[in-house]
């Protein structure tokens, strides 16, 4: 296994672990253009922040405008929980994965796009449509702007200030969703 960061060979896949890559100072994974790109959250992510998060967005107390996003998964059919921002871009509201093709968003395409946002006792259904690679730029500098410190790492040195066509470039390895009601 290298060090800091492995690909997953075969599958196309990036499965950094975070944690490893800032501690280690790897260097990035360049595989942003990858359709199936997918960076697998670290030990820290995922039993540390992930689970404060969903802790205090179950408790009503949104962080930057977290929510925990409820869809049904597309193996057990059971209900799996993960926390997410919720981006809202010119009075549409939208998810974006900043890791890639994770399991929420296997999860969502396998439910029709169904899921149901929590925030504290309030759930709010909702339909999701994906969005095609051209209209993904001005999202991804939207959320980067909104949430960069978080998830800036994830985006391989595009910031909020890239040109569009850099945005364009990454744009397959970034799925996002508009949500409607449901």
């Amino acid at each position: 296994m290298e060090t800091g960061a492995a690909l997953a060979r075969g599958a196309g896949r990036c499965i950094e672990s975070t944690l490893e890559r800032s501690a280690l100072r790897a260097a990035p994974c360049h595989h942003a253009a990858v359709p199936d790109r997918y960076l697998r959250p670290g030990w820290f992510t995922t039993n540390v922040f992930n689970r404060l998060v969903a802790t205090l967005t179950r408790l009503g107390v949104s962080v930057l405008g977290s929510r925990v996003l409820e869809v049904r998964g597309r193996t057990s059919g059971e209900p799996r929980r993960t926390p997410v921002n919720l981006l809202t871009f010119d009075g549409a509201r939208f998810l974006v994965a900043p890791r890639g093709e994770t399991q929420w968003v296997r999860n969502l395409r396998a439910a029709g796009g169904e899921g149901t946002l929590i925030l504290g006792r309030r759930r709010e259904a909702f339909s999701a449509i994906e969005l095609a690679d051209a209209d993904k730029p001005p999202l991804l500098r939207a959320y980067l702007e909104r949430w960069k410190l978080e998830v800036g790492v994830f985006f391989e040195g595009v910031g909020p200030d890239a040109p569009d066509d850099e945005l364009l470039r990454i744009a397959p390895g970034y799925p996002v969703f508009r949500l409607r009601d449901g």
